[in-house]
């Protein structure tokens, strides 16, 4: 005799919403999909929101921008304007500006959605950055998601040239000088800058079609890398598991938090519509870029106060500080001015993007990892990051030299030469400065795991001796403080082979020795307490006290 177990898939089913979920699961096989992802774990922290902020301004900006394309007119063709703006009423503009002008005045919640789509941009590109600043200083970038980092870079690069190509569509006076402005440096770059002028602008600067091309690149080209790109990146997420930050119970194997469905599709459902509130609430109340205040572009006129988005103002800045050096040679003037910084402003971004490769090649760490570092414990790399920040925003201050100028009464060449200065000097220092806080935080908590945490209570003997009450730690705190590894230098070898033959050493090996120990040698980390250095505490001071002041010895 046998039986026979009937399968859930081979049931007959009876309510229809049945039929068409087993229909569609028999051809796509999304049932098996559902049930290995949606109770996928994913951490509590709120540093991973910043992802989510990130996540949520694209799709804002990619509702906000169906809806302006609608009405926007991407041609250069010369109209009068005879819109309800009376001071612009009868002065000649391209129909790009005419268009925007409409939306802004006479398109029901036209400005609003205008103002949402210029303020979502800004958050998104400022959430990259923090985003990848937290993923920086926190070693998330490391095996096995490298690639992943590669994929956030590249949304951050795209995300500032489709940034660009947004703000220079309306062709009002300012983004057309900052058109202007790239056109410039296009022209200083060595034989092909005159072709490249010529094939984006379809002629002489301004041409009669650069808002159309902008235009197609804007709203096809650049945002559909950008969405292929974040699919990409949101996939290898859920492939890889989610890093998370050292604590009791989590271990390189595992992931504590709560599952994908429902718990934290719900709070991400809620965060969106919050992000959404937020951002729409700013642009109702603060505008940005009032394109009727600075009327049409005209080559002939340049707006006072020109300057881009900020986060295009670190090559303004670059270009602004540059000396004015010009070589002429075989006829042909090469304007390195211009022509440096603009080298400049793609290599510091390249070097952002391999940094986990040269980490991973200067400490020799191929292992996977999951549990992400305290800053503290890692003073290299933070100095490093550190240090780039502070070259970008001396340069965002140089970028806007007129600006701190005109408002702060001061010298403009006295702001150029700060920068310039600023530019070698600043970066170095905060690293050292960053260094040797890490440093003393390493102290600290080194201190916090041997005698515990101060209590500020002290407490006098009967012998006339004053001490400090210290608390002893929890068993979850003494984990955050000790779990990190503290790995070490590269070491080239002995110097004679077993032969006493001098062993031949490689320059790149020296250098890969060389910068190891700058990242995990004695001066680049306070080593952790040991178990017996513990416990031999706590076996001569087990009531965690300690001397502050008094007539004794401790």
């Amino acid at each position: 005799m046998s039986t026979t177990t009937e399968s859930p898939s081979s049931r007959q089913a009876t309510h229809p919403g049945e039929r068409i979920a087993e229909w569609t699961d028999g051809r796509l096989g999304l049932y098996k999909l559902a049930k290995s992802n949606l109770r996928k774990i994913f951490p509590d922290h709120w540093s991973f929101m910043l992802g989510e902020v990130c996540l949520y301004s694209f799709v804002i900006l990619i509702l906000t921008g169906v809806y302006l394309t609608l009405f926007f007119h991407p041609s250069m063709n010369e109209v009068v304007y005879h819109g309800p703006y009376a001071p612009l009423q009868g002065v000649r503009m391209s129909d790009a500006y005419a268009s925007t002008m409409h939306i802004s005045f006479e398109v029901r919640g036209g400005l609003l959605v205008r103002q949402i789509h210029h303020w979502a941009a800004l958050i998104f590109i400022a959430g990259m950055i923090v985003h990848m600043m937290r993923v920086f200083f926190t070693g998330g970038f490391r095996k096995p998601r490298e690639i992943n980092w590669l994929f956030g870079w590249t949304l951050l690069f795209l995300g500032m040239f489709t940034g660009f190509t947004g703000y220079s569509l309306p062709d009002d006076l300012l983004s057309g000088t900052g058109v202007r402005f790239m056109e410039g440096a296009i022209l200083s770059t060595p034989l092909v800058g005159t072709y490249l002028s010529m094939f984006l602008f379809g002629g002489e600067f301004p041409g009669h079609d650069f808002v159309s091309r902008f235009y197609s690149v804007h709203i096809l080209l650049l945002p559909g890398l950008m969405a292929g790109l974040l699919t990409a990146h949101l996939i290898l997420i859920f492939y890889h598991k989610h890093t998370q930050f050292p604590g009791a119970g989590k271990t390189e194997k595992n992931v504590v938090g709560t599952p994908l469905l429902p718990i934290y599709t719900a709070k991400a459902g809620g965060f969106f519509f919050l992000v959404f509130g937020v951002i729409s609430a700013i642009a109702a109340m603060v505008t940005v870029n009032p394109i009727w205040t600075m009327g049409p572009y005209r080559p002939d006129q340049v707006s006072t106060g020109a300057q881009p988005d900020w986060y295009m103002g670190f090559s303004e800045g670059l270009i602004r500080v540059m000396p004015g050096w010009e070589i002429r040679l075989w006829g042909h003037t090469l304007v390195l001015g211009v022509f440096i910084p603009l080298m400049i402003f793609p290599l510091v971004l390249l070097a952002i993007a391999v940094y986990p490769f040269i980490e991973s090649w200067v400490t020799g760490d191929k292992r996977e990892h999951h549990i992400l570092d305290r800053p503290r414990n890692r003073p290299v790399r933070t100095g490093f990051g550190v240090a780039w920040l502070t070259l970008y925003f001396v340069l965002l201050v140089g970028g806007g030299n007129d600006i701190w100028a005109t408002h702060f009464h001061l010298s403009i060449n006295a702001i150029t030469w700060f920068v310039r200065i600023g530019f070698f000097v600043l970066p170095v220092l905060t690293y050292w400065i960053t260094k040797r806080i890490c440093l003393g935080l390493q102290r600290r908590d080194r201190d916090k795991v041997l005698h515990g945490r101060e209590t500020g209570i002290i407490k006098r003997l009967p012998h006339g001796e004053f001490i400090e009450v210290h608390e002893p730690l929890s068993q979850q705190q003494l984990h955050v403080l000790t779990a990190h590894a503290q790995p070490a230098p590269i070491e080239l070898g002995p110097a004679v082979d077993e032969n006493g033959v001098a062993r031949k050493t490689n320059p790149v090996e020296k250098l890969q020795a060389r910068m190891s120990r700058n990242f995990y040698g004695e001066h680049s980390q306070i080593p952790k307490p040991t178990a017996e250095e513990y416990e031999e505490v706590l076996a001569g001071h087990g009531h965690h006290e300690e001397i502050t002041s008094g007539s004794g010895s401790h």
